[in-house]
């Protein structure tokens, strides 16, 4: 032919007329099956040890140890066990990788239309392994949150003693307090004057916690010492616990009171599966925080921010009163979007990559 003549490659689209890819019509009178059946045979009766030979070769290519002989057939070592793993350097991070793919065009946070749905309670079919279970209580236990910061304007009348500027109600005066106002402001107003009065600070709190395929081992531990922290700290406060995947399920309503080692149970009985709907779980705690003043409510999402199905999380986040993010550091993660969730809910982020990290970041967050 003139391709052939000429040393150009011969072309590879389909519908190029020197292709082997061309496609024709069936010719009229037979089906699809018969034409193949027919051409198969010809081909048999043209060229039987050509034949013959490519089936002895495949056979024998069965017992090849390393089966690299050809750049078109499959390697066996990749069927067999790895002796070793591709490494980086470490300026090579996730982030990098997240950034160059972004750059490139994708790694973004994977949108679809999927809807998720809502359990009203974990499944029950899984059973919970002693030892986790065991461990996350121990981990829980030692836990500690700070206490939030006194807020002068709170509803008053029951609570601890706190020590607020006089606004016409308790007369016991903070002598130690007032005095150092009296030295700022030697002639002294009536806010000025300070006096003890029991504060009554409540927080609503939404925790979303990820239980979805990519929050497996140390992931599940600092998840479920999160939930039973959280659970014991808020034990005179509002508390509502939502676990998610692709769905949800509701831990615990805010205002129904779960002790803390059924949440822990109930949250290591859900196995981590499926995809990561952070949209999802954000439109319920809007949901259950609709009646609750917005000074007093917040949404705490604990999630390594890896949101691979559902609509945009970001739509969602700007209409909580306020949205904090734990972000899981010890795997696969997605710190932009996280970094944005938090910036759109008027929340903050905080990085945590074992259940260590969870106190300091819990403490941090609460007193700001």
């Amino acid at each position: 032919s003139s391709t052939a003549s000429s040393g150009a490659s011969p072309p590879m689209c389909p519908g190029d007329s020197p292709s082997p890819g061309l496609t024709a019509p069936v010719p009229a009178g037979l089906s699809h099956q018969q034409l193949v059946s027919s051409f198969s045979l010809a081909v048999l009766r043209q060229q039987p040890l050509r034949v013959a030979a490519s089936i002895v070769r495949d056979s024998v290519r069965l017992f090849a140890v390393t089966r690299d002989g050809s750049p078109v057939i499959t390697s066996i070592s990749r069927w067999q066990f790895q002796t070793f793993y591709p490494t980086y350097p470490r300026s090579y991070s996730m982030a990098v990788f997240t950034q160059l793919a972004h750059q490139a065009g994708s790694g973004g946070p994977a949108m679809t239309g999927e809807q998720g749905a809502l359990l009203d309670a974990a499944p029950q079919d899984a059973e919970v392994d002693a030892e986790t279970l065991r461990r996350a209580r121990q981990i829980a236990a030692v836990l500690a949150v700070p206490r939030a910061r006194r807020d002068t304007s709170a509803r008053r009348g029951v609570g601890e003693l706190a020590s607020v500027r006089y606004r016409g109600g308790s007369d016991d005066i903070d002598l130690d307090r007032t005095v150092e106002q009296l030295v700022e402001h030697p002639v002294p107003e009536e806010d000025d004057i300070i006096v003890r009065e029991r504060v009554r600070t409540r927080r609503s709190v939404a925790l979303l916690v990820d239980v979805s395929g990519s929050m497996r081992g140390e992931r599940v531990r600092t998840a479920a010492a999160t939930v039973g922290a959280l659970a014991a700290e808020l034990a005179r406060d509002d508390l509502a616990v939502l676990a998610f995947w692709s769905d949800a399920a509701v831990l615990s309503h805010l205002g129904h009171r779960v002790p803390p080692q059924r949440l822990l149970e109930e949250m290591l009985r859900i196995p981590a599966r499926g995809l990561t709907n952070i949209a999802f779980p954000l439109q319920v705690a809007a949901r259950e925080l609709a009646r609750v003043p917005a000074r007093d409510a917040r949404v705490l999402l604990l999630s390594d921010c890896v949101h691979n199905a559902g609509p945009d999380p970001r739509p969602f986040a700007t209409r909580l009163p306020r949205l904090d993010v734990l972000l899981d550091t010890s795997g696969e993660q997605d710190p932009d979007l996280a970094r944005e969730l938090a910036r759109l809910g008027r929340g903050r982020l905080r990085r945590i990559r074992t259940y260590h990290d969870v106190a300091p970041a819990l403490g941090a967050l609460f007193a700001s």
